[in-house]
């Protein structure tokens, strides 16, 4: 791993978070995150956020999970945790004096006096990108966070952000976590894509695996049920459904899984470091973790790329 990302380790997966405290309670969460370390796992995506949407939970719930975690294991300095502050986008969220108490509360979750990577997780759009390159380095100055990343970005932005703070002399946003996978990238159109590679920033893309749907679990629209059938539904244009035979038969050909194979084609593209996926179990966790020993052929990854929507399809702004 570069010295310019002291953010990230481990094997190149990153376990997201959002999980904890929703899907599965503590003790699942640890069992999970035991797994995941065992597997070489040192790399952890959470957010202040997760689990605000579940009735009765406030947000910070999958943080204090984390917290409690590497604290009763011991495990602090071995881990890369990234968190993240200011999903609404609400104007003013990234206001310096909000993203300072933010980062203060979430260090207090995880037990730690320090965050390995620390997020804007949506763009407000408003505050000034010297003010949000400002409280990052100040933050970083202060010992409290290492790297710095962005999340649900445009391009536009991610430059002004990096423009503002090579101009003060102040650390850059050196990773970037957009919804990226094989049948969809909303939210990493090319030119970000771009900028991503030319600045060596590492990109890490949530929704590898379309929220389940490239593992094959759906078969058509009356499997969309509940909030997760819902969320996978997204995925299943056209293009979406044109590229699971094609992904089926690669992984029949790889003796791998589907999602193993989509999450190895991922690992491919340019500037990604790893991908990020999520687990509710040990099993799920050692499932994701053999993605790193797929090997596929150039012309394994060849048909997979033509059916993805890097080639057929019109990329989103």
């Amino acid at each position: 791993m570069p010295e310019a990302h002291p953010g990230l380790g481990g094997i190149p997966l990153v376990l997201g978070g959002n999980p904890f405290g929703w899907t599965i309670d503590r003790d699942a969460s640890f069992a999970v995150l035991d797994a995941f370390f065992e597997a070489g796992g040192r790399s952890i995506d959470t957010a202040e956020i997760y689990s605000a949407w579940v009735p009765g939970n406030k947000g910070g719930e999958s943080e204090t999970i984390i917290g409690e975690w590497m604290e009763l294991r011991g495990v602090r300095g071995d881990m890369r945790i990234a968190t993240k502050t200011g999903l609404g986008g609400a104007p003013g969220a990234l206001a310096p004096d909000r993203v300072a108490a933010a980062c203060d509360a979430s260090l207090e979750r995880l037990r730690s006096d320090y965050i390995d990577l620390y997020y804007v997780h949506r763009d407000d759009l408003v505050t000034s990108p010297d003010d949000v390159a400002g409280v990052y380095a100040a933050l970083a100055a202060a010992g409290k966070i290492r790297e710095l990343g962005l999340s649900n970005t445009e391009p536009d932005r991610l430059a002004a952000f990096n423009a503002a703070a090579d101009a003060a002399g102040t650390p850059c946003f050196t990773v970037l976590q957009p919804g990226y996978n094989l049948v969809w990238r909303n939210e990493y159109p090319a030119d970000l894509e771009r900028l991503a590679v030319e600045q060596d920033i590492a990109v890490l893309p949530y929704y590898g695996l379309g929220a389940g749907f490239l593992t094959g679990k759906y078969a058509s629209d009356a499997d969309f049920t509940g909030m997760r059938g819902e969320n996978a539904r997204q995925f299943a244009s056209a293009a979406g459904w044109q590229a699971l035979p094609v992904l089926r038969e690669v992984a029949a050909e790889a003796q791998a899984t589907m999602g193993q194979v989509a999450l190895a084609w991922l690992a491919t593209r340019p500037g990604v470091w790893a991908p990020i996926a999520s687990a509710t179990s040990p099993a799920q966790v050692a499932e994701l973790c053999v993605f790193t020993q797929v090997e596929s052929t150039e012309e394994q990854l060849s048909r997979l790329h033509a059916v993805s929507i890097d080639s057929v399809g019109v990329l989103s702004a």
